[in-house]
């Protein structure tokens, strides 16, 4: 077999969503186990909907992926230009040779024309198809329209009886009946080609082995398979792959999460996590082990292991796995990831010294453990960034409005500010001396502090959390907890009871 070649084609009309990076992720990795090449190509012939900003978000969801291309728009390549809008000359030729054959034709019928003959059909029962109005003009009749300057579209000449048959790798022989097809438009009145014509011209002057796609796009088939054996094009292999639900089994929709691929990004998930929440929708890796990194995902891929069922987009499983990933991540890598964000909401400044950079590396080591997201250190790890940070209801009714706890975190702060080494050891040695001096469990020191400290009733190790914020704001949290208790601002609201 010749090098396998795969591509993505995206139409920038909007964002990259789920299930575009899910197909382009599937042909990536396929061309890598096979050691091919992956080629990015832009299908913008809706020229009224194509969008740089859309052709922007491609480019950026892909790269967050991790998914690179050998040939495209941006790096070139043997096949260039590898933007459809750039290629009208080449449709125009290979639309010319249909025409000239017989196996296209010109069709005068208006947009209004159309849709009232499909009404008639939907009426009768009859799914809805070009009715071949056009079909068997005479050289006179189109000369006569052409010349009245009626606007027309190219149509391509289906086989009317018979059927065409598609041998896709996921699913086997599927076959149509080709008097259900209906002749199709290759042109439309403004010249520019349809999806159905650039991409079986693409796909081959390309070299295109394998055409991995989603199972959408398997009712095009027959009709690239007609319009390929018009032109004498060998034909590539299909892949079409499962459809996307979410959990209730319905099409993955706003109501289950994200659409957009790059929504996943702000609400916190790794890239290299999504990759491999991705890769296993709809194929298995042959083993049970879920945890797959980009050397063992391009190692196992297989078309044999994309099942034919559709995948389910379980985002409770997609933030499952981001933790784990989160908490096996390299805690400087994760300090390069958090430092925009962190920027972003105003709790990191722009320019850190090596010393401010080694506790931020420190805050992530302590605090990857116990997050799912990125965002978590953001929201529920804030109290390391700032005095400005909230006391969580559960913190406030549990701990911080009981009679006792002011006085208990006065004393505290009153030793915590002794001059010493602020230490691990040293801090929980005053903690539990303190307990030891008011004949109480630890507990009912180490809990009202760490809300005092953090607003949160859990977290790290508090005495690991306290050594990590300088020892004057420790004693200033304590002290503003035990004034806000004493005043009754720390009571729950009733809503909160």
């Amino acid at each position: 077999m010749s090098q396998v070649r795969t591509r993505f084609a995206p139409s920038p009309t909007g964002d990259l969503h789920v299930g575009g990076a899910h197909t382009a992720l599937f042909a990536w990795l396929f061309a890598r186990h096979e050691g091919g090449r992956f080629v990015l190509r832009i299908e913008d012939t809706d020229e009224v909907r194509s969008t740089e900003r859309s052709l922007a978000a491609i480019y950026d969801g892909l790269k967050w992926l991790g998914i690179d291309w050998d040939e495209g728009p941006d790096v070139g390549g043997p096949f260039a230009p590898y933007i459809q809008s750039e290629r009208l000359g080449i449709y125009q030729d290979h639309i010319g040779r249909l025409l000239d054959s017989g196996r296209a034709y010109r069709c005068f019928c208006t947009p209004e024309e159309l849709e009232e003959r499909r009404e008639i059909m939907r009426a009768r029962g009859i799914p809805p198809r070009y009715d071949g109005r056009c079909r068997d003009l005479d050289e006179d009749e189109v000369a006569r329209l052409t010349r009245e300057d009626r606007p027309s579209c190219v149509r391509f000449r289906v086989q009317e009886t018979g059927t065409t048959v598609v041998n896709d790798l996921v699913r086997g022989e599927v076959w149509f009946d080709n008097s259900l097809m209906g002749d199709f438009v290759i042109q439309k009145t403004s010249g520019y080609p349809t999806y159905h014509m650039a991409v079986v011209v693409d796909d081959h002057l390309m070299q295109i082995t394998h055409v991995i796609r989603a199972e959408e796009h398997l009712p095009n088939t027959p009709a690239h398979v007609q319009l390929m054996e018009a032109l004498g094009i060998e034909r590539p292999q299909f892949a079409h792959l499962p459809l996307i639900m979410g959990t209730d089994h319905t099409k993955l929709s706003k109501r289950h999460g994200a659409v957009n691929l790059m929504d996943y990004r702000d609400q916190g998930f790794l890239p290299e996590a999504m990759r491999n929440f991705l890769a296993l929708i709809g194929w298995s890796p042959g083993a049970e082990e879920e945890i797959l990194d980009l050397r063992e995902l391009t190692d196992r891929f297989t078309i044999e292991g994309v099942s034919k069922s559709p995948g389910v987009f379980d985002l409770e499983k997609a933030t499952w796995l981001n933790g784990e990933y989160l908490k096996r991540a390299d805690a400087e890598y994760l300090a390069d990831v958090l430092s925009p964000m962190l920027r972003e909401e105003g709790l990191l400044e722009d320019d850190l010294s090596p010393e401010r950079r080694r506790w931020l590396v420190a805050v992530v080591d302590l605090m990857k453990e116990r997050t799912r997201l990125l965002t978590d250190f953001v929201t529920w790890g804030s109290y390391f960034f700032t005095e400005d940070f909230p006391y969580d209801p559960r913190a406030r009714k549990k701990w911080l409005s009981r009679e006792e706890v002011p006085d208990r975190l006065d004393m505290l702060a009153d030793r915590l500010e002794e001059p010493g080494t602020w230490d691990v050891d040293g801090i929980e040695r005053i903690i539990r001396d303190l307990a030891d001096e008011l004949d109480v469990s630890a507990a009912k020191v180490i809990h009202p502090c760490r809300a005092a400290v953090t607003g949160q009733t859990v977290g790290p190790s508090l005495f690991d959390v306290m050594v990590l914020i300088p020892q004057t704001d420790v004693a200033s949290r304590l002290r503003r907890a035990a004034k806000l208790g004493r005043a009754g601002e720390l009571a729950p609201s009733p809503s909160e009871e």
